[in-house]
């Protein structure tokens, strides 16, 4: 996946949101950077430059992870709420690893009429088209390569090589 459709999950609201917060923060920093404390400056002229840098950098990809988590979430058929506050609320960057981790496959697309289909499923639930590999007996999915359904124990034919 390249860069451009990377940053195209990302909500436009939260990049908005991620651009003004970020100008917001870094414009008060430059403010209180701008007054000297009663013994002299304690940043320096550096400081003065690089603290507002970092602190709008930081502020704005914080925000714009937490946008990619809310617009991935929902591009892969998840709780796409439930996922965007675990991560926000779970402290030390625990909640993101968690999401990361735990985040379902990208839906695959049915090759006959285009609907994106859920990894969990087996069969398009627009046309019926099957989109996995299946159990010819259970009819649940199946991983290629295995030997017997993991469901009913059934014999999978060409050692679970079935076509899509």
């Amino acid at each position: 996946m390249s860069v451009k459709e990377t940053l195209s999950v990302i909500p436009r609201g939260a990049k908005a949101l991620a651009t003004i917060v970020s100008l917001c923060l870094a414009g008060l920093i430059v403010v209180i950077a701008q007054h000297p404390a009663k013994n002299g400056h304690p940043l320096g002229p550096t400081g003065k430059v690089l603290l507002p840098l970092f602190m709008f950098a930081v502020t704005f990809f914080g925000i714009m992870l937490y946008g990619y988590i809310f617009g991935d979430a929902k591009r892969r058929g998840m709780r796409y709420v439930v996922w965007t506050l675990l991560a926000l609320l779970i402290p030390y960057a625990i909640g993101i690893i968690l999401y990361f981790i735990l985040r379902d496959p990208l839906p695959s697309i049915c090759p006959a009429c285009g609907t994106k289909v859920l990894s969990k499923h087996t069969f398009c639930v627009s046309c019926g088209t099957r989109v996995r590999p299946a159990c010819p007996q259970c009819s649940k999915q199946v991983e290629s390569g295995w030997s017997n359904c993991g469901n009913c124990g059934a014999k999978l034919p060409n050692g679970g090589r079935q076509n899509a």
